[in-house]
């Protein structure tokens, strides 16, 4: 049996590429990583606002975006607009997100992740968004990772047979908001919020996830998950689990840095290994994968591309969401798939408190 070396690291990309975006934040992510990608997209972004006026205007003037709004709220009522992006803290999107079912020409919402600072009001959105008929995504952007997209081909062509283990290793330092200080809450829910999405993306959703953390040294304000060890229990016996090391040794006061993110899969019958190009930003340095497969002994298999996570993979979420508009079917980044994300992400902090296994379902199942 011959093995196909085109994994489709590449979505397919929207064949309507002019639906009227109206973007609304206009800080790093969203000036230098979303904005870039529509453009190199052919994405439509017709208009911005944050809550920086300047800063709004700096980003309009640098990306080529035809109108600045005052206001967010002004930018809502623009009934030109078709589809809303959205790069705001969590904690602001929800007044945003209500806000915008209000203008029936609004279409489409991809909002960030974390969704919401709570699973209650994020399943609040996600209702909200079903009734009014909006589709609603979320920016789970490592899910369009080229080495992610590429391993799920290979777990979906059964080149690994059974997946028993899979593990991430990151050792990375991670360029914190200020806005996060607000939170008491750092990797979980702000950084392994990729890999438990990525896990659920690969495997489904687990039966019981048990978390242990402990403070970085280098962050100088409150928090209670620094560094964050998990594993995920999956009913069939398969277990994954991450070491996010944003600490990674004293890199950054005189020491000797090692700064990677590897990941790895065992199955039945193959193995995959990979690193992440994302911490050597903004030096273009694309994801890799490697695998072997007992369909074809003693052979590494190595398919490479161009493409890097940051901005490229940004192409794939925002396409999502007009794919799913013109075809008119849920997305695979949907808010209400989304919520199985973050019930995950509040079962690590329950196991956290607890100092026990959890199942995510316990966090839905409290907010029937």
């Amino acid at each position: 049996m011959g093995i196909d070396l085109n994994l489709e690291h590449l979505p397919v990309p929207p064949r309507r590429k002019d639906y009227r975006i109206g973007a609304i934040g206009a800080g790093f992510i969203m000036r230098d990583i979303h904005l870039v990608a529509y453009k190199n997209a052919g994405f439509n972004v017709v208009a911005i606002a944050a809550r920086d006026l300047d800063q709004a205007r700096a980003t309009a003037a640098l990306r080529v975006i035809p109108k600045v709004y005052d206001t967010w709220q002004e930018l809502l009522a623009d009934d030109r607009i078709e589809v809303l992006d959205i790069a705001v803290p969590p904690a602001a999107q929800s007044a945003i997100v209500h806000a915008a079912l209000q203008h029936k020409h609004i279409r489409g919402i991809l909002a960030q992740k974390p969704l919401s600072t709570n699973y209650y009001e994020a399943q609040e959105m996600v209702a909200a968004c079903e009734q009014a008929g909006v589709k609603f995504c979320v920016n789970q952007n490592m899910r369009y990772d080229h080495s992610i997209r590429a391993l799920k081909t290979v777990l979906r062509r059964g080149y690994l047979g059974e997946p028993v283990l899979a593990t991430v290793d990151m050792r990375a330092i991670p360029h914190w908001m200020p806005w996060a200080k607000d939170y008491g809450k750092v990797t979980i829910a702000f950084m392994s919020i990729h890999h438990l999405d990525s896990f659920r993306y690969l495997f489904g959703d687990p039966e019981f996830v048990y978390a242990s953390a402990s403070q970085d040294p280098r962050l100088d304000f409150p928090h209670r998950d620094g560094i964050a060890l998990y594993i995920l229990e999956y009913a069939n016996g398969m277990r994954a689990g991450a070491w996010d090391d944003v600490w990674t040794g004293p890199a950054r006061e005189g020491g000797a840095s090692d700064i990677y993110i590897k990941w790895r899969v065992e199955g039945t019958a193959g193995m995959a290994q990979g690193t992440i190009g994302w911490p050597g930003y903004p030096a273009r340095v694309p994801s890799t994968i490697r695998f072997t497969t007992c369909q074809q002994p003693g052979y590494w298999f190595a398919p490479t591309w161009p493409q890097v996570w940051f901005p490229d993979a940004f192409e794939g979420t925002m396409g999502e969401l007009l794919c799913s508009l013109e075809e008119g079917r849920e997305s695979v980044l949907s808010g209400r798939d989304n919520l199985n994300t973050l019930a995950l992400v509040e079962a690590c902090y329950r196991s956290l408190d607890q100092h026990r296994p959890v199942r995510p379902a316990e966090i839905k199942e409290e907010h029937v």
